[in-house]
């Protein structure tokens, strides 16, 4: 992500490497406001403005995957900045990306069999986790 944003031209300001860094260390597909919260610890007159910015540019480079969801807002992967599935619990908001390798594959089989051209995909699954499920039983 730091040569994406130095390639563009782009200043690798503290607040930038600070997103940076809370994208790179978690894998809970974090929300602008759980960065900004993280980022205000190291840098408390950091703006949320400085952060959707800076997501925005990062997602503009490829570098992170925006998941948006109705309800939930968008939550961002800085681990995998492609197309991959998702599971996510109906309960808690936990995202998991599980290892799938048929994705192209099933975006192949879905061009020839609709005629599209397709763009971008995203496949997602909905569920409890076994931290829910555990709760639950």
């Amino acid at each position: 992500m730091t040569a994406a944003l130095r390639e563009s031209g782009h200043r690798l300001t503290p607040q930038r490497l600070a997103v940076l860094e809370v994208l790179a260390d978690s894998r809970q597909h974090p929300s602008v406001e759980a960065i900004f919260g993280q980022v205000r610890q190291k840098f408390p007159t950091t703006s949320l403005a400085t952060i959707y910015k800076t997501v925005t540019l990062l997602k503009e480079l490829g570098q992170v995957l925006e998941l948006g969801f109705a309800g939930w807002g968008s939550r961002y992967d800085g681990h995998k900045p492609y197309p991959h599935p998702h599971v996510i619990c109906t309960r808690c908001g936990a995202i998991a990306d599980p290892q799938f390798s048929g994705m192209d594959r099933m975006a192949q089989e879905m061009e020839a069999k609709s005629g599209f051209r397709l763009a971008s995909h995203r496949l997602d699954f909905f569920g409890l986790c076994p931290a829910c499920q555990a709760r639950q039983d």
